[in-house]
């Protein structure tokens, strides 16, 4: 099984919100991503909207229903109201649900399940009737898998934060790419599906996929985002493409 890959458009988001200006084009670019090959565009609308505005969301759903009705739209985020309304009111096809505090720069660390479950139960009850998959970010951790399970999610996101955060020591790197491999192989055992994401490279993807055959999908931005500047944007979705093949 090959994972599918989901372009993360926050980072160019970002860049287009250092001026009053409409470009980088977002639309334009999910447009070539999507077009290239890539099978769905992720974003986080933080409440600040720093990076993705809550503006956006209707073009990118425009954008896949009018053009890539085979693609999907995964919105992630802390499940605020005000996330869980932007949620209802775009329809994604996935949900993946991240325990960010707003002040946080990006996602650095996954659900303490257990602490949180009372929280999440009703959350991803609610998701769910709404026929939208759910997906809780979630640490290498192979307690995990089962715990997100029992709440009723269909999926977990394996942050590889750590694992990117090691690419200058091999011993590391292959520590935490251990522990990825652990709790992957515990979801399988528990019957949850596992997408994974953060800080993923055309380097560090092939090393991955080989641990974990069970990897349904990756969400990449900030490192296809920068292959972007130097092979387009079509070109850094098919190397990405061609890392995620077993």
């Amino acid at each position: 099984m090959t994972a599918s890959l989901s372009v993360n458009i926050n980072a160019i988001a970002m860049l287009r919100n250092r001026r009053d200006l409409p470009w980088p084009n977002l639309i334009g670019l999910g447009r070539i991503a999507l077009a290239a090959g890539a099978s769905g565009l992720t974003v986080h609308p933080r409440p600040d909207e720093r990076h993705i505005r809550f503006s956006d969301l209707p073009a990118i759903r425009a954008l896949i229903d009018d053009e890539f009705p085979q693609a999907e739209f995964n919105i992630e985020g802390y499940p605020t109201r005000e996330f869980l309304d932007l949620v209802a009111a775009n329809e994604p096809e996935q949900v993946t649900l991240v325990p960010d505090d707003p002040a946080q720069s990006t996602s650095d660390h996954g659900w303490d399940l257990e602490r949180d479950a009372d929280f999440l139960r009703p959350i991803i009850t609610d998701l769910k009737r709404q026929a939208i998959r759910v997906s809780l970010f979630v640490d290498a951790d192979p307690e995990a898998p089962a715990a997100a399970k029992m709440l009723g999610a269909d999926r977990i996101e394996l942050y590889t934060g750590p694992y990117g955060g090691a690419h200058d020591d091999p011993i590391r790197e292959a520590n935490e790419l251990e522990k990825l491999e652990i709790t992957a192989k515990a979801a399988a055992k528990a019957g949850i599906a596992v997408n994974a994401g953060h800080d993923l490279t055309v380097e560090n993807l092939p090393a991955l996929v080989k641990k974990i055959p069970n990897l349904v999908e990756v969400s990449i931005g900030h490192g296809l985002t920068a292959d972007a500047l130097v092979h387009g944007m079509a070109g850094a979705v098919g190397r990405y493409l061609n890392a995620l093949q077993p």
